[in-house]
């Protein structure tokens, strides 16, 4: 009996040494990346409408209201956040198109595998990885060679019309050029439904890589709330109040129904203690929709930008900025905003990596920094400028509103904004600390620091390559 009680006793002192030895469970990533939302449309960034479950990210933790995403449409954005790089240095600079378009624009087909990709990065680190929802970084429309998304480091994925390998594909034109390219398994479902099956397919990736005691790393990014919509009736008649604009009416039914699916992701999250293990990053990819029928039917168009000038298509903020709300229990403070810290999409990659203790591509040029001390919420200076590259030429304005229209190429740097064509044209220049409005153009009262950007930027412009 002695023997027993020592041996207890003796058991429990291992254990209790082998628990305090065991190392904690590595971070989980998961990345919510909203398609065409505006900074203003979050119920927690003042929208129109409530989004509980998005909401409630953001009170277990910070959101940054001077946050950036690398372009203001989806390609490039995409390729931003995929390589934390500038999306120009990957010869990608407007959305992907047709081959010819991409000839007329000077831009490539696709994103080239062999870039430092964030996905690869934690593979090759031990965790799991998946991409469910929108790619939009080749493959689609009459590309069909375009690398399939496990050669940038992902285990599993599952898109759609505007990506290859297993993909859901809802009715319409792009979906049927899509189908023909084959190249993984196809199936159908209306669009009203894709972002419940994306998560579906979330749950299940998150559920197994858990069984199987893995880390994970993971991209939800929806179709929504990208138009033409298709939201569902009953959502629709809740929002009757917004009827006599249809599309705005349409536009809080599909946010609504993104709102439910995301809830449903962090709560099987929640519900299975990896909460306290586990960073969400919410975001979009570029300002609302801004389609010429909208003005033309003399509808105001669907998203909001509290305000800001601009809209998607356009390098002034309304197109550019965008909601970002982090969380990790326990470790980041609850509830704070950070209204100092300018933060970029293109920080995603060494900010995460950062804080999962993965190493980034040994040589890998990030024009992204390391934000962990803001994530963590302590808001920093930025050290590095910003800067912006979309399209080279006229077609790429769209006809929306004349103030919306804006120059090709800014930087940010500072508390100064500059926009100028890459011919040196339509320079303008902005002073954040008197307004973030975009309205006053103090270019003529400050020569010296209008020369001094606008030449770093021309300079950065140049040094790009050509495709």
């Amino acid at each position: 009996m002695v023997y027993r009680r020592d041996f207890l006793k003796s058991s429990g002192a291992a254990l209790a040494s082998s628990a305090l030895a065991a190392p904690a469970p590595r971070l989980n990533v998961v990345q919510i990346l909203i398609d065409d939302m505006g900074y203003g449309d979050l119920g927690c960034f003042g929208g129109a409408i409530a989004t509980p479950n998005i909401d409630r990210i953001a009170a277990k933790g910070v959101r940054f209201t001077q946050a950036y995403v690398a372009s203001p449409v989806c390609s490039p954005s995409r390729v931003g956040i995929t390589t934390g790089q500038f999306p120009s240095r990957q010869g990608i600079h407007s959305y992907l198109d047709t081959r010819q378009r991409q000839r007329e624009l000077g831009q490539r087909d696709f994103l080239d595998a062999g870039a430092p990709c964030i996905a690869r990065a934690f593979q090759q680190s031990g965790y799991a990885t998946g991409h469910f929802g929108k790619w939009h970084m080749g493959g689609g429309r009459d590309v069909g060679d375009a690398p399939l998304p496990a050669e940038y480091g992902f285990d599993e994925s599952y898109t759609s019309f505007e990506g290859l390998g297993d993909r859901v594909l809802p009715p319409g034109k792009l979906s049927e050029l899509n189908e023909k390219m084959g190249r993984g398994k196809i199936t159908h479902a209306p669009q009203s439904e894709l972002t419940g099956i994306y998560v579906d397919r979330s749950v299940d990736f998150i559920q197994r890589s858990a069984a199987a005691r893995k880390p994970f790393y993971l991209h939800l990014w929806p179709n929504e709330v990208h138009d033409p919509f298709e939201p569902k009736p009953e959502l629709m008649k809740k929002y009757e109040r917004f009827a006599a604009n249809k599309y705005v009416q349409q536009y809080f039914a599909m946010l609504d129904n993104l709102d439910q699916q995301v809830g449903r992701l962090v709560d099987t999250i929640e519900r299975m203690g990896q909460a306290a293990n586990t960073l969400f990053v919410v975001l979009s990819d570029n300002g609302p929709t801004a389609w010429p029928y909208y003005y033309k039917e003399k509808l105001d168009p669907p998203g909001s930008t509290s305000g800001l000038r601009g809209r998607k298509w356009s390098l002034y903020e309304g197109g550019i900025r965008t909601p970002l709300i982090v969380r990790w229990d326990q470790r980041i403070p609850a509830g704070q905003t950070d209204s100092t810290t300018v933060a970029s999409s293109v920080d995603l990659f060494p900010t995460c990596c950062a804080l999962a203790g993965v190493a980034p591509p040994p040589g890998a040029k990030l024009d992204g920094v390391n934000l962990s001390q803001a994530f963590l919420g302590s808001p920093m200076d930025r050290p590095k400028d910003l800067l912006w590259d979309y399209g080279r030429s006229a077609s790429m304005i769209r006809p929306g509103l004349p103030r919306d229209q804006s120059p090709n190429l800014a930087i940010r740097s500072g508390p100064w904004k500059l926009l100028v064509n890459g011919d040196g044209s339509n320079l303008e220049l902005y002073d954040f600390r008197q307004s973030q409005q975009e309205e006053a153009n103090v270019a003529a009262a400050n020569p010296v620091v209008s020369k001094e950007l606008s030449g770093k930027l021309l300079d950065w412009r140049r040094s790009l390559p050509s495709v």
